[in-house]
This record gives C-alpha cells, structure tokens and sequence, in this order.
C-alpha cells in the first residue's frame, strides 16, 4: 500500500498509517486499513500494474525457501494484508500454492478507496493457517509461520514454529526465531 500511495502523492499519510498498525500501535487493523485504502481512492486501477512493473521487489530467498517447501511436499500459503491484485502476482511467481488477502474494490476503472469482502487481519491470518492445515488432516503445530508486524502474531502463536523476518522489535520477541539479516532461504538451514 505504501508503493501505491506513493504513486499519488500520498506515501508519508499512508506509511504513518502502516508504521503505527506494524509496531501494534493502532489496535484495530481493520480501521487503519481502511483509513490508508481510503486514501488511494480515484487512482486508476492501472497503478496496480505499475507497482508490479516498477516497485515489488521479492523478499530475498523467498524464491528458494517456496520452491523447497513445494519440493518437500509441504502445502505453501501466503496469507497477507497485502492486496489480492498484487499478492496473486508474487504467489504466481514464487510458487505459493494458494494466497489469501484482502481485494481493493475497482470501479469504471479507479480504485474507489474501499475494500471488498472480510478484510485480512490477524484472527483472519490465524484462521486461515488453521483451515489450511485441518483441510490437509494436520495440527497447526505442524505449520511454520513467517511474519513482519503486529498482525502476524496470532498466526505465529498457533504455529509448531514462529519466525520473525525483519521484524518489528515486539515481533521478534513473541517468535521462535527471528532472522534480522539475510533471506528467508537462511530457515532452509534449520532443516534437513
């Protein structure tokens, strides 16, 4: 959210917004997402594609810890905060066999400043690990978690292994293990 808001003018209110929601500040995600969606309204929905061309950029070793994870025979999910017309991009990419997150409503072809359908939050993020891993026959001990912010944490709680990637600071200390530096390939090699 905060490339696209960039796009319009608006990084520094939205990035505020996103900072405060990361450190826990701001309790309510729902809202301050809304309030930062809202801001995007009447950008026409070709920004989209602009921020997928000119601005994502992948976590390092996102690529290798996927394909590894799908090579193992494990069931790769990327459940994000993030937006379903770009979170579909990285999923198609990286090889996540399947992708929740929240939809920005598109009409006549601009971004209304609204969200369609349950927005993705941190019971949602959790819930979904859970239905993932009941649909497979498995506990959520099984699951390894990976998250940055706040909204991560009920996920990682319920989770056999919780991993801060660079983290907030409240993050990393309620996880198992947190990588400060380097890709996420570097949890390959706590496994054989």
């Amino acid at each position: 959210i905060d490339e696209i808001a960039d796009y319009c003018g608006r990084k520094a209110e939205v990035a505020a917004i996103t900072e405060a929601a990361m450190r826990g500040d701001i309790k309510d995600y729902a809202d301050s997402l809304r309030r930062r969606v809202a801001l995007l309204e009447g950008l026409p929905a070709t920004v989209l594609e602009d921020v997928i061309r000119d601005r994502l950029r992948f976590t390092p070793g996102v690529h290798a810890l996927v394909s590894a994870a799908v090579d193992a025979g494990l069931h790769s999910l990327l459940v994000s905060g993030g937006f379903e017309q770009l979170t579909s991009f990285v999923a198609d990419q990286v090889g996540f066999r399947q992708v929740r997150s929240n939809r920005l409503e598109i009409k006549h072809g601009r971004l209304t400043g609204r969200l369609l359908g349950t927005i993705v939050d941190a019971s949602v993020k959790r819930d979904t690990v859970d239905a993932a891993c009941r649909t497979r026959h498995r506990t959520t001990t099984t699951a390894v978690a990976v998250g940055d912010g706040a909204n991560d944490l009920l996920m990682m709680q319920i989770s056999g292994l919780s991993i801060a990637h660079r983290s907030k600071p409240a993050v990393a200390a309620q996880a198992m293990q947190a990588i400060r530096y380097g890709g996420l390939d570097n949890i390959l090699d706590w496994f054989d």
